[in-house]
C-alpha cells in the first residue's frame, strides 16, 4: 500500500517520521524543503511536483495550515483530487470547519475520491511519540482500511461520526482548551497581585479538580517565560475563528468563545502569533 504525506509542519513531519518508523512505504510534500532531507533520510521518498507525490498513492494525508491552504493544494483542475487514483482514499488531517469538510468530501466524490476528516489532539510532544488522539468522521469501513496507519501515528482513534463529524468535534476541543488556557491564566496573575507566591500558584492549581489536566504541561513555560511552540497561537486563534464561523452558520451564539478568540486575536497583533498559546498568560500579563 503506498501512502502520501502533504504538509511537513511541525505536526505533519513527525507523523510521517512515525509512518516511516513502521516501514510505510511512504512519499512526502512540502512547500518549504527545511523538513525534508531529515524524513529522506529516514526512507521517505520525494516527487518532482505535488501532483506526481499523490498519483500513485492509495492513501494521502494532508495536514496543512488552514481551509484555505487544503482548498488550494486539493480542489479545482490544477489541485491534488486531479490527479490522485480512481478509489484512492484522502485522510484530511487539518483542522477545519465542518462545513468545509463537507466541501472536501464533494469535491472528491467529483473525481472518485474517497474522503476521510481526521483531524488531531495533540501537539508537537505527542505527534513526536506517536500519542496522538485522532477524532474521525468516516464511514467504519472505510475507516478500516485506514486505522493501521493511525496507530502508527497515535495511540487512540475515536470514530465520531459520518463524515465532517471529525472536524466537528475538534472544533468543541479546541474551544475548551483555548478557553481553559485563559482561565488559568488569569486566575494566575489574580492570585499574584492578592500576594500569593507565583512557584505555589504553579505547583497548586494545575492539581486542582477544577483545573484542565493539560496546563500541568504549560507551567513550565509560564514559569520560564519561555513559550517554545508547540501548538501555535495564531493556529489557536485561526481555530477559534472557525469556530465562530461553525456558529453563525448553525445561528448558534458563541459568547465565551467569541470573547476569547478576540483577546487571542490581540495577542496575535502583539507579536505572539509564532510563540506557544500559552503565550496568552504573557499577554495577559501585560
Amino acid at each position: 500500500m503506498k501512502v502520501a504525506f502533504i504538509g511537513l509542519g511541525i505536526m505533519g513531519s513527525r507523523m510521517a517520521a512515525n509512518l516511516l518508523n513502521n516501514g510505510v512505504d511512504l512519499t512526502i510534500y512540502n512547500r518549504s524543503q527545511q523538513p525534508i532531507p531529515e524524513l529522506k533520510a529516514q526512507g521517505a521518498k520525494t516527487a518532482k511536483s505535488l501532483k506526481k507525490t499523490v498519483s500513485e498513492a492509495d492513501i494521502v494525508f494532508s495536514m496543512l495550515s488552514t481551509p484555505e491552504v487544503v482548498a488550494e493544494t486539493f480542489f479545482g483542475e490544477t489541485g491534488n483530487l486531479v490527479g490522485m487514483k480512481k478509489n484512492a482514499i484522502w485522510v484530511d488531517c487539518t483542522t477545519v470547519n465542518p462545513s468545509f469538510s463537507k466541501q472536501a468530501n464533494q469535491e472528491s466524490q467529483k473525481y472518485g475520491i474517497r474522503f476521510i476528516d481526521a483531524p488531531v489532539a495533540g501537539s508537537k510532544p505527542q505527534a513526536q511519540n506517536a500519542e496522538l488522539v485522532f477524532f474521525v468522521g468516516a464511514d467504519k469501513n472505510l475507516l478500516a482500511q485506514i486505522e493501521v496507519l493511525l496507530s502508527y501515528m497515535g495511540n487512540k482513534t475515536i470514530h465520531i461520526g459520518q463524515t465532517t463529524q471529525g472536524s466537528a468535534f475538534k472544533i468543541l476541543v479546541n474551544i475548551m482548551l483555548a478557553q481553559s488556557m485563559l482561565i488559568f491564566s488569569e486566575a494566575l496573575i489574580l492570585g499574584e497581585k492578592m500576594g500569593i507566591s507565583k512557584e505555589f500558584l504553579l505547583n497548586a492549581l494545575p492539581n486542582l479538580p477544577v483545573a484542565a489536566p493539560f496546563t500541568k504541561i504549560k507551567t513550565d513555560m509560564i514559569r520560564n517565560d519561555n513559550y517554545e511552540v508547540q501548538f501555535p497561537l495564531e493556529w489557536m486563534y485561526k481555530d477559534l475563528q472557525l469556530a465562530a464561523q461553525t456558529a453563525y452558520e448553525l445561528s448558534q451564539p458563541l459568547y465565551l468563545a467569541n470573547l476569547t478568540k478576540e483577546l487571542f486575536a490581540s495577542a496575535k497583533k502583539s507579536g505572539l502569533a509564532r510563540e506557544d498559546f500559552a503565550a496568552i498568560h504573557k499577554y495577559l500579563n501585560q
